[in-house]
């Protein structure tokens, strides 16, 4: 072999190894998968999903039925079985409590958490939420007869949505999902925040689940923190922009 030929030969081969130590995905992800919390459906994601179709993701929303913290992760799983590649999942409050068991499929690359709990394999939103270090900040949950959840609702746009209107948190409050307490008992079977990208976004003046608890479920993941001073527990409502910038850095992963 002439000295051109084995050096057009060695790059060939320097090129070959070079493309096999890129990442299989080396695109961003398009598949984005949203999960609503408690006391909420899934039409207050709107707002984000306009903004999401608009720079060309294919967004996804599940509508959980919140009467299990299994069914809520089977109807989360079913979501991320229907998607065409990999998937960024994103949580919101409880919603924190089903991707993080839900989050455990091969399809899902990286997780974002939005002003949402993050439990450890063994932890419950119960266990998490009755830290005495970190009490919540309201005490206006209240039960049904048959043992579910929900906010009163006389106190829904102080706790909840705070940065909405008065017109907008009535009808959410409204329109509520209630949470079985059996859901809220139930541990997490997995945590994939441990090998996953994880990002999360604090809601600073959050009235629904204390701010130091979930700066210190955050800071125990390793998770790449976005805070949103002054904002509300529906964060992803009131900041969409903030919200969406986020799940653009876990998509680019």
């Amino acid at each position: 072999m002439s000295k051109p030929s084995k050096l057009l030969a060695s790059g060939a081969i320097a090129l070959g190894l070079a493309s096999a130590a890129l990442p299989a995905n080396a695109e961003p992800i398009r598949n984005v998968v949203l999960v609503h919390g408690a006391f909420a459906d899934g039409s207050g994601w709107k707002p984000v999903y306009d903004r999401l179709i608009k720079k060309g993701f294919k967004v996804s929303i599940v509508q959980q039925p919140e009467t299990s913290l299994e069914g809520d992760v089977a109807a989360t799983r079913r979501v991320i079985d229907m998607q065409d590649g990999p998937v960024v999942l994103v949580g919101h409050s409880w919603g924190g409590q089903v991707i993080t068991d839900a989050g455990a499929d091969p399809k899902v690359k990286a997780l974002v958490y939005l002003a949402a709990l993050m439990p450890d394999v063994g932890e419950s939103t119960e266990t998490l939420e009755t830290k005495p270090e970190f009490p919540p900040p309201n005490n206006d949950v209240k039960a049904t007869a048959d043992g579910f959840f929900y906010m009163d609702p006389a106190k829904f746009h102080e706790n909840f949505a705070a940065d909405s209107s008065k017109e907008l948190a009535a009808f959410m409050a409204a329109s509520q999902v209630l949470l079985a307490e059996k859901a809220f008992k139930t541990p997490a079977t997995a945590a994939p925040w441990k090998t996953k990208p994880t990002y999360a976004v604090v809601a600073g003046a959050d009235k629904t689940i204390n701010p130091d608890l979930e700066r210190w479920m955050y800071k125990r993941a390793g998770a790449h923190v976005t805070e949103v001073p002054g904002s509300s527990h529906t964060v992803f409502f009131s900041h969409p922009d903030i919200v969406v910038s986020v799940i653009e850095k876990a998509a680019a992963q």
